[in-house]
């Protein structure tokens, strides 16, 4: 069985876990499979909108502790580092639908992504305190700069399960929805993205992944370059015509 799906449509490419029987669990070969996978989309310029889900049910139930990776848990765990780096660097947005559980890895893998929708059987839980370990998948960068760094040492420390619902109300998710309206509405959300301005969502995704990192004064000078180099684009003189012709805007259409 193919243990990571991938599909493409209209610009969008679904990305899915698909180890069902493992609660999609990730292993050694999966965690390999995805870093491929996320670098040719990376590169891929009809790759517009990035979406990461799971078969079966469930997101992602951690790492599959039943699979050892002794004596070589530092390697592996740097890959998985490049998992959720590579989320956090892509030039284009990524959308996290999630089913079922997240929790451990799984649970900060959604959060890598810009966007996580969950249905209403979403379950999210930073549980490693229960299994004597520690955080991984950048929870430790993510969780406070979602929630706060008070709201963060809880969820952590006591392992806390939250539903999709209650993760909505934290500000883990940006929306929780039933479950029967989950594939429709990220289809919904991920079409509007391939249909935008592909250079300057990436740009904005940088500039706001950054954002506790730089000064106001850096932020300032840094949106300065960016917007200069935006003016002279495709995309911004397609808008332009988009505005003047009282049309909709065919990013689809500009090219640089």
């Amino acid at each position: 069985m193919t243990e990571l799906l991938v599909d493409r449509a209209d610009g969008v490419v679904t990305v899915t876990l698909n180890r069902p029987q493992r609660r999609n669990g990730v292993t050694w070969p999966l965690i390999e499979d995805l870093v491929g996978e996320l670098e040719r989309i990376a590169g891929n310029r009809d790759d517009r909108v990035v979406v990461l889900t799971g078969a079966g049910g469930a997101f992602c139930s951690g790492m599959d502790l039943a699979e050892s990776v002794a004596p070589n848990e530092l390697p592996f765990m740097r890959r998985v580092g490049q998992v959720v780096t590579l989320l956090h660097d892509m030039p284009k947005p990524v959308i996290a639908k999630v089913a079922g559980p997240a929790v451990g890895f799984g649970c900060n893998l959604a959060f890598a992504c810009d966007l996580t929708v969950a249905g209403e059987s979403a379950l999210f839980g930073e549980i490693f305190a229960d299994r004597g370990l520690t955080l991984d998948g950048g929870g430790s960068w993510i969780l406070p700069r979602l929630v706060g760094l008070a709201k963060a040492k809880e969820l952590v420390f006591f392992s806390r399960r939250v539903s999709g619902v209650q993760a909505q109300r934290l500000g883990l998710v940006n929306l929780t929805v039933p479950d029967e309206e989950l594939d429709k509405t990220v289809d919904e959300w991920a079409q509007t993205l391939a249909d935008g301005p592909t250079l300057a969502l990436s740009v904005m995704k940088k500039e706001l992944n950054k954002a506790y990192e730089s000064s106001f004064a850096e932020a300032i000078e840094s949106e300065s370059l960016a917007q200069a180099f935006s003016f002279s684009s495709a995309e911004a003189r397609e808008g332009m015509r988009a505005f003047l012709q009282r049309r909709p805007p065919r990013f689809r259409e500009s090219h640089n």
